[in-house]
């Protein structure tokens, strides 16, 4: 018989196993369970990013307030997502004001209208419709219409590299996506997939024309708004998403994040840092913060080619982990973090609680222009 004391001891290191065993480093492995919408108007941001004065010229003799039917209609949007009928109204509105845009027409009111929309099909993981909307909002900033012939830059950073705005507008294809096969509302949480590098790579090699492309920097915080570096086994993910627009008006788009593969019981964990590291899609994972930019071809193919080299690297808790892997592809789009380390105990590096928290409070760079960065989350997690 088994002494009760040793017993104890044997349950004990059960348990403990189990748990180093579970312990995903810097890679929370839970993906995404219903969204939950901003508490607050996220789109609020954007007047900060745009001043009344940058559309004096272009508003009249339209007012740069929201009159009471954009108003009400703004605060109905989320209320529109349940249904088939509700989703189609919401399109059919998002139309609407694409078709109404002028130089005559246009003024704030609709930026943050467009803002606002941007987030609400973010947190729906319909990426490729969220930037489209942003890309209204630049498209107006450089005082042009957002559907016109003209072309405006996609990357500040090379202005020689524009977009026809034609390309993007709102079509058949992302009503579709919308109205008739929105995200399922999945109740219980999953594990993101495996994914070889070739595979993300063929998500792009579609045969079709590029005409723009865009990355979103996305966060998962370990607790919603607070830097709280793990707790217990959840330490939060930080990944990255690629989108390809083409001539066709049609795009393909892929998440995905760097991980630990588990080699042994103690991989990707202070006693163990290192360890064999693998690619995971994560098309369906939740996240707290995103920050999104339209990108020239050149930095598209940077970060694909960042994205190769990583392809069999080793995974190292405190110097290359999932943030590390992101943040390497942010600064080759253009932008930034300016805080983004934290420690654990035996262990210190970029950490998705530090990085989320830096996002909410403001922490965010562009390299030539602010205006260019799409950025959401929930504004309750500033007040926490």
């Amino acid at each position: 018989m088994i002494a009760p004391r040793t017993a104890l001891s044997i349950k004990a290191l059960i348990i403990i196993s189990y748990v180093l065993y579970s312990l995903p480093a810097t890679a929370q492995l839970s993906a995404a369970v219903r969204y939950k919408l901003p508490v607050s108007d996220t789109s609020a941001r954007a007047s900060s990013y745009y001043n009344d004065a940058d559309f004096a010229e272009n508003s009249l003799p339209a007012s740069n307030h929201m009159s009471k039917d954009e108003a009400s209609r703004e605060e109905s949007m989320e209320a529109q997502l349940d249904t088939k009928v509700g989703r189609t109204r919401l399109m059919g509105y998002l139309k609407e004001i694409s078709a109404n845009n002028s130089q005559v027409n246009y003024n704030e009111a609709k930026v943050k209208i467009y803002y606002r929309l941007a987030n609400v099909f973010a947190r729906l993981r319909l990426y490729p419709l969220a930037m489209k909307c942003f890309f209204k909002t630049m498209a107006n900033s450089n005082n042009q219409p957002a559907d016109s012939k003209n072309t405006i830059p996609a990357d500040t950073a090379e202005r020689d590299v524009t977009v026809n705005p034609g390309y993007l507008s709102i079509n058949t294809t992302d009503d579709s996506v919308f109205v008739n096969d929105p995200t399922p509302p999945n109740k219980k949480a999953k594990k993101s997939k495996a994914i070889t590098y070739q595979r993300i790579v063929n998500t792009f090699n579609d045969g079709k024309k590029a005409v723009a492309y865009a990355l979103l920097f996305h966060v998962k915080q370990p607790v919603p708004g607070k830097p709280k570096v793990f707790v217990w086994a959840n330490t939060g993910h930080t990944f990255i998403t690629l989108i390809k627009y083409n001539s066709d008006s049609s795009s393909v788009s892929i998440s995905f994040g760097f991980y630990p593969k588990k080699d042994n019981l103690f991989s990707a964990t202070p006693w163990d840092p290192t360890c064999t590291g693998t690619f995971k899609n994560d098309n369906a994972h939740e996240w707290d913060e995103v920050v999104g930019k339209f990108i020239s071809a050149r930095k598209f193919n940077r970060i694909l080619k960042l994205t190769k080299d990583y392809d069999g690297l080793e995974y190292q808790l405190s110097k290359n982990n999932c943030t590390d892997f992101a943040i390497k592809a942010a600064s080759y789009a253009g932008f930034g973090i300016t805080n983004t380390a934290g420690s654990w105990p035996l262990g210190h590096g970029n950490t998705p609680a530090i990085t989320g928290q830096s996002i909410i409070q403001g922490g965010v760079y562009d390299a030539h222009n602010q205006r260019d960065l799409f950025i959401n989350y929930e504004e309750s997690l500033n007040r926490k």
